[in-house]
């Protein structure tokens, strides 16, 4: 018999939801919510009530009353290794009071247990952003007092290493996968065996530089505008974030924007753009010796491209021209959040994967 799976995705500015049947999505939904909406409320966990109407429309539309699972998707938690894990109340807990960071996707864990005690079915969360499986060498930097953390769009990632593996005929277990999400934001992983051993972190200004991000800054030039008043931590935060990268450079994050840009022969945008694709490239090939070793010296299977940008010809064109020497290129289109949830939630109930418990630890504060 198939299995009723729900998937609930709360964004920055939209609440997502998907109803599947096993891996056939049957019905979905995207509600908008303006700023100005959101603006009323003083926090994240004080829209629970407005996220969850358009859950209990989309099952009233259905006709369900009964699910075998709801996925929420993963929130600011202490740092975990990835797959699927239940929700419980140190969980909530955690989320509630904002311990590691405050984002809308807080909101996925306790939403998809309410509906699990209203519809029945497990209440589960899978591959949440703090996923973290660096191996000790990738954690330590110069200065003792700092060490890297993960933070990065593992489901995407994770999603498209599978189906990577998949086409080629590969157990992602048993593989070696370097997986670019190309979006807003860029995360670059090193998938070994399984395990995700090294991450770009963009959240901490790793990596090349985005859309909206900056990616990596020189440090001592950094400094100094902060030292002459050019920029404050606010203002620096902000260009890290969400108002660097080609953003500062173009005046526009829409990348498609900026392809119209260099096909009119605009020098700037062609000469940003260039720089951007050899950033990207440069970095996704920094992590070639993580994967291949003396110890472990067979190739990398694939690099992976996915994430939104991976639909413009242009970028994929280019760092295939880069990448292709070093490894089997990739690339994974329209393979959904939603989508990626269901697939290990329905691994869980088959009893393909294990449910884990959480555990919360006093690692150190996630922003996002």
């Amino acid at each position: 018999m198939k299995k009723t799976i729900l998937t609930i995705n709360p964004g920055s500015t939209s609440t997502k939801v998907v109803l599947f049947q096993d891996l056939e999505p049957t019905l979905s939904r995207e509600v908008q919510h303006s700023k100005a909406e959101l603006a009323g409320f003083p926090n994240v966990w004080s829209q629970f009530a407005l996220r969850l109407e358009p859950i209990l429309a989309v099952l009233d539309q259905a006709g369900e009353n009964r699910l075998d699972a709801v996925v929420g998707r993963g929130g600011l938690l202490a740092p975990l290794p990835g797959g699927v894990y239940r929700i419980d109340e140190q969980m909530l807990g955690d989320l509630r009071l904002r311990r590691f960071g405050e984002h809308p996707c807080n909101l996925g864990a306790p939403l998809a247990l309410e509906i699990a005690q209203r519809f029945g079915g497990q209440a589960l969360i899978v591959d949440p952003v703090v996923t973290d499986e660096l191996c000790p060498e990738a954690r330590l930097t110069g200065l003792p007092r700092i060490r890297r953390r993960s933070t990065f769009h593992a489901l995407s990632q994770r999603g498209a290493a599978r189906e990577a593996a998949r086409r080629l005929g590969v157990d992602y277990e048993n593989g070696k996968f370097i997986v670019a999400h190309l979006g807003g934001g860029i995360s670059i992983g090193a998938h070994r065996r399984g395990r995700v051993v090294d991450v770009t972190n963009a959240l901490d200004g790793e990596g090349p530089m985005s859309p909206e991000r900056s990616g990596a800054l020189p440090v001592l030039p950094l400094l100094r505008l902060l030292e002459d008043g050019v920029m404050d931590i606010p203002g620096l935060r902000r260009a890290v974030l969400r108002e660097g990268g080609l953003f500062a450079h173009l005046g526009t994050n829409d990348f498609r924007e900026i392809e119209e840009m260099v096909r009119h022969a605009d020098p700037g945008a062609a000469s940003v753009v260039a720089a951007f694709v050899y950033a990207t490239a440069k970095h996704i090939a920094s992590l070639l010796p993580v994967l291949v070793t003396t110890n472990d010296p067979s190739p990398v299977d694939a690099i992976v491209l996915a994430g939104g940008l991976a639909h413009s010809a242009l970028l994929v064109r280019e760092l295939t021209a880069r990448l292709a020497p070093w490894a089997r290129i990739e690339v994974v289109l329209g393979l959904t959040e939603a989508r990626v949830m269901a697939e290990s939630a329905l691994a869980a109930l088959e009893g393909r994967v294990e449910v884990q418990d959480y555990v919360g630890n006093d690692f150190e504060t996630h922003h996002l």
